[in-house]
């Protein structure tokens, strides 16, 4: 079992910065891929980021490449995600999950585990 607990949401301005932070515990951090996705009110789950288990790839949804930065620090069972020159369309709930599997997936059917995200709000 797997609890992963997201912080760091908030409201901003457009243009502005956010970090979002995910703790893990409950499994060795290291031995899992950590995703980041996120809903809008009525809309599905997309994917944002994901990270593999050693931090050596990471890949992007179309809509937030170049803005927002995926990372994981092992020691500190956390994953971050820096997010910048947000958007009003970057407004949503964002979610952490953590996926078992070897191969990293970009699909929220493969994540195993949620944490119970956090709201990110842009004002435009």
């Amino acid at each position: 079992q797997v609890q992963l607990v997201e912080s760091g949401g908030g409201l901003v301005q457009a243009g502005g910065s956010l970090r979002l932070s995910c703790a893990a515990s409950g499994r060795t951090f290291s031995s899992y891929a950590m995703g980041w996705f996120r809903q809008a009110p009525g809309k599905e789950r997309d994917f944002v980021a994901v990270i593999s288990r050693n931090g050596g790839r990471t890949y992007y949804g179309d809509s937030v490449k170049g803005r927002f930065t995926i990372s994981r620090d092992n020691a500190k069972n956390t994953v971050y995600l820096q997010m910048n020159s947000l958007k009003a369309e970057d407004t949503a709930v964002y979610y952490c999950a953590a996926d078992l599997a070897v191969i990293v997936s970009t699909s929220h059917a493969n994540y195993d585990y949620w944490g119970q995200g956090t709201q990110v709000t842009v004002s435009s």
